[in-house]
């Protein structure tokens, strides 16, 4: 089925079953194919409150400063964190209408909430421009949350992320998850690092240059811990220029 085709067929679809607001469940409505403010399933009002981060933001997480900054800023929140990165960005604040397309994908099988994710993703003109040309690592899950699962989110996100910026931006799954974690949402950073000691490791047949320039992917990211160790563990096995991107911050 050619582009336009598959465009007409979805554009029916919404027509006959129109497609509903994660965030407040309301009807979106649509021009056909693709609703005019650009998303499919964000309503016009739960797109607007959208939080787009903008600079200055907080050179280890993203998150934003409030005013104008000169140089290297690290926020309160990320002290004590010595990351093995070198920075870290996100698209948006974790709230909202944006928790909800997190929630949809990670815990409801939304798959279709990607197409909106990715649309961020393109409207995040900084992130874009910092990851063009550079080999996209998701962070792994472990096998046995894989099959639970059916996928990884992260690695959703960068092969989103990966189309928006072009320009030879790739993705590979260099990591693997070794130790079979709770989950950590309940911890402190000190807690999660503790637990994440030696969680991950390269993965099987993996290979890395220290000439390229890796960029971790997740979906959000909360303390920094897992983020963090997954680039002590690029740093160790010999990649130089590592950075992390995030789709929320919270």
């Amino acid at each position: 089925m050619n582009f336009a085709a598959a465009d007409l067929l979805r554009g029916f679809s919404d027509v006959v079953f129109p497609p509903i607001c994660v965030h407040c469940r309301a009807m979106v409505e649509n021009d056909g194919t693709l609703d005019a403010h650009g998303f499919r399933h964000l309503c016009r009002r739960c797109a607007a409150q959208l939080d787009y981060v903008r600079p200055p933001h907080c050179t280890t997480c993203g998150h934003p400063f409030h005013g104008v900054l000169a140089g290297e800023r690290r926020c309160v929140k990320c002290d004590g964190l010595d990351p093995a990165f070198h920075e870290g960005r996100t698209a948006v604040l974790f709230k909202g209408p944006a928790r909800a397309l997190v929630i949809e994908l990670k815990y409801h099988r939304g798959l279709h909430v990607l197409e909106d994710m990715a649309e961020i993703f393109r409207r995040s003109t900084a992130i874009l421009a910092n990851v063009r040309g550079a080999t996209l690592v998701p962070v792994p899950l472990h096998p046995r949350k894989a099959r639970e699962r059916g996928y990884n989110q992260a690695v959703l996100l960068a092969q989103a992320l990966a189309q928006a910026a072009g320009h030879g931006t790739r993705v590979e799954p260099l990591l693997r998850r070794v130790v079979d974690t709770q989950t950590q949402t309940a911890f402190d950073r000190r807690t999660r690092m503790a637990n994440l000691k030696n969680a991950f490791a390269l993965a099987r047949g993996g290979a890395l240059n220290p000439t390229l320039h890796y960029i971790l992917v997740d979906d959000v990211f909360t303390t920094g811990s897992t983020l963090n160790s997954c680039a002590h563990t690029l740093r160790r096995r010999g990649a130089l220029n590592v950075d992390v991107v995030t789709f929320g911050h919270g």
